[in-house]
């Protein structure tokens, strides 16, 4: 018993053990001996063996000598519910008992509970361990913020330790103060710098493995952001650092696959590897788990994986039989596979099984309906969402909807029910005041201004006359009714413009010189120039008439003769006067394409028969060279004015030249 004494002093509990077991050989059954065997196997890790000594041993270690030890082990092998039940069996709530059932209430995500428990110990306990139960104070309410959605309230807890900056700063990121939240993990940061270089034994890697889960909450901060490059920069280096926290591992990895998305699948495809790893199940809570699950699925839906997502998703509507996003994904997976129709029955199931959750998978029916093209099933689908269908959005996007299909009358139903709903809601909790509400109102307007669009003047006037009722100082109202009556009966037109303001009392007092001078007027007035001399005295006389300009004379052709007589027809075109006898063909029309390349036609001449009409009936002498000289001064026939001709106009399609009209 004196070596078991000493070496649980030195904190050597396997030689404790071994003196244990000596005692045991002699007596079995004995309760101290038994007792100081689990604490020994308990500080060694060993905790399935101690729990098995425990159990094997229970009618001499009850429940009153071994609940802490016995509850302790099964939280360490994460038999959390056995654990509760075995703190909540033992007769008396000790100490260790209490701090031991905060945990196990944190790890059942049971924060309220866990909350009034640690609240408790802080209250009726003064140890060295008082730090550390202010740090797992402040842990819950993080827990609460971030899942619950719950407004932490002010602990008065001084933050300073770089765990309770941590805490608060989670706590904020639960609420959406990121800026905040980024500025207690800087201080985080510092303060884990500042409290580890004191220890001479700390490296610079230490520090950096024990900062790993601070950069990490400040990388999903960035994400959040928006900056996700410097967001998937810091998610890297803290996979490099290869950190053992097998939780922070697993988070980062599914934080940087829902950065990649669809894209960069490959590398998506190895972070995973990094959520499946061994006791990761332990470390997260029940949502974070979910989440990896969720992007397990839509992973493989991405890589064209269609069995393995639909195994995945089954398995998270299995566990979660009322969430959306497993009935979302396999939608998603059939509509990927084109079986459109398929994807509107599954949705169609779960909207009747879930009525709770109908409305959203109502509006994903509706989107695939208008994917299809079936407009009109698609508004059906949305007016039976009785939540939604009197909300200004749903009544714009649905005659927006029956608008494209050309059916006004659906249109104007929409804008009714709306109304109504209004009419009959809102009078209960006006209390008899003036129930009509600004939402109200904007949608009688957007009805009339609808129904005067499309023609239908009757109904739009009676709206207006509604709206004219609750404000008879709208002016912009009544305008409109009176243009609608304008069109229907202009006896009310007139009638009712007498109700207008005078145009006295609605002009506006503007200084027209200062409006069209102002930085953003578009139209500037250029200033006068100054006069001086006799300008200046011309400006004065009001009366005066300005002076005409002079008219420059024409310019006269080059060969113009004052003595000769114009041509009369000289404004007609060429061809349309009386004297024209047509263009003169070229002289030498009649060679061109003739012989070979680069000869001459020297024997043209003679073979024309009309030159022998003035030409000697002999031929000339051979060699002598007077046959060309003796028909050179003579003029051809064609090109002869026959005396006494009448003017004939040859038909000749030429097209007009330029400069044709007119000459002398």
């Amino acid at each position: 018993w004196s070596e078991v004494n000493r070496c649980g002093q030195n904190g050597d509990f396997a030689r404790a053990l071994k003196s244990v077991n000596k005692i045991l050989q002699i007596n079995k059954d004995d309760v101290t001996a038994l007792h100081c065997k689990v604490v020994c196997l308990i500080q060694n890790g060993n905790f399935k063996e101690a729990l098995g000594v425990i159990n094997t041993h229970t009618k001499v270690l009850t429940s009153d000598v071994i609940a802490f030890e016995k509850a302790y082990c099964e939280y360490r092998l994460n038999r959390i519910e056995s654990a509760l039940k075995t703190i909540q069996s033992a007769s008396q709530q000790t100490d260790k008992l209490k701090e031991l059932y905060g945990q196990v209430l944190y790890r059942l995500e049971r924060y309220d509970d866990c909350l009034a428990a640690y609240r408790d110990l802080i209250r009726n306990s003064q140890d060295e361990y008082e730090e550390e139960r202010k740090t797992n104070l402040s842990a819950v309410v993080a827990a609460q913020s971030t899942w619950e959605k719950v407004v932490p309230e002010d602990l008065g807890l001084r933050e300073a330790t770089y765990e309770l900056c941590y805490n608060s700063a989670c706590a904020l990121i639960g609420q959406g103060k990121l800026n905040e939240a980024m500025k207690k993990l800087q201080k985080a940061e510092e303060l884990c710098r500042q409290s580890l270089s004191e220890d001479s034994d700390v490296t610079e890697e230490d520090i950096e493995a024990e900062l790993a889960i601070i950069h990490g909450q400040m990388a999903y901060i960035m994400q959040l952001q928006g900056r996700t490059e410097d967001a998937l920069q810091l998610y890297n280096q803290i996979i490099k650092l290869k950190p053992t926290d097998v939780g922070l591992l697993a988070v980062i990895a599914n934080n940087i696959i829902t950065i990649n998305k669809d894209q960069n699948v490959f590398d998506s495809k190895k972070k995973v590897k990094l959520t499946n790893a061994e006791g990761v199940e332990h470390k997260l809570s029940k949502k974070q788990l979910q989440a990896i699950e969720f992007n397990k699925a839509l992973l493989a839906m991405y890589t064209n994986q269609a069995d393995q997502c639909r195994k995945l998703s089954a398995s998270l509507q299995s566990q979660s039989p009322e969430h959306l996003l497993p009935v979302l994904i396999q939608a998603a997976q059939l509509c990927r596979e084109k079986q459109h129709a398929k994807a509107v029955v599954l949705l169609q199931d779960f909207a009747e099984q879930h009525p709770a959750n109908a409305a959203e998978i109502k509006l994903t029916m509706a989107q695939l309906k208008i994917a299809q093209g079936s407009v009109t099933k698609a508004c059906m689908i949305l007016r039976s969402i009785e939540e939604l269908q009197h909300k200004p959005g749903m009544v714009s996007a649905l005659v927006t909807m029956y608008s494209h299909e050309e059916d006004i009358d659906s249109a104007i139903e929409v804008f009714t029910q709306a109304i109504q709903w209004y009419q009959h809601h809102q009078a209960s909790q006006a209390r008899g005041a003036n129930p009509k509400s600004p939402v109200h109102l904007s949608l009688i307007r957007e009805a009339a201004n609808f129904k005067l669009k499309h023609g239908r003047k009757k109904e739009a006037i009676s709206d207006l006359e509604e709206l004219w009722k609750q404000n008879p100082k709208d002016v912009h109202t009544l305008a409109q009714l009176i243009s609608a009556y304008s069109l229907v009966d202009p006896e009310k037109a007139k009638v009712l413009s007498k109700h207008l303001p005078s145009s006295d009392t609605m002009s506006l007092k503007v200084d027209v010189d200062a409006l069209e001078n102002s930085h953003g007027a578009t139209y500037v007035r250029k200033k006068a120039a100054k006069l001086t001399g006799d300008n200046q005295q011309k400006e004065q006389g009001q009366g005066e008439v300005k002076k005409k300009k002079k008219k420059k004379k024409g310019k006269l052709p080059k060969n113009y003769d004052p003595k000769v007589t114009p041509d009369p027809e000289r404004w007609l075109p060429m061809r349309e006067r009386s004297y024209y006898r047509g263009r003169k063909k070229g002289k030498k029309k009649d060679q061109v394409g003739k012989g070979t390349q680069g000869s001459t036609t020297t024997g043209s001449s003679e073979l024309d028969a009309s030159r022998t009409a003035s030409s000697p009936p002999t031929s000339p002498r051979p060699g002598s060279g007077a046959a060309v000289s003796a028909t050179s001064n003579v003029i051809p026939p064609r090109h002869q004015k026959p005396a006494g001709a009448p003017a004939t106009k040859k038909k000749q399609q030429q097209k007009k030249k330029k400069g044709a009209k007119g000459g002398w």
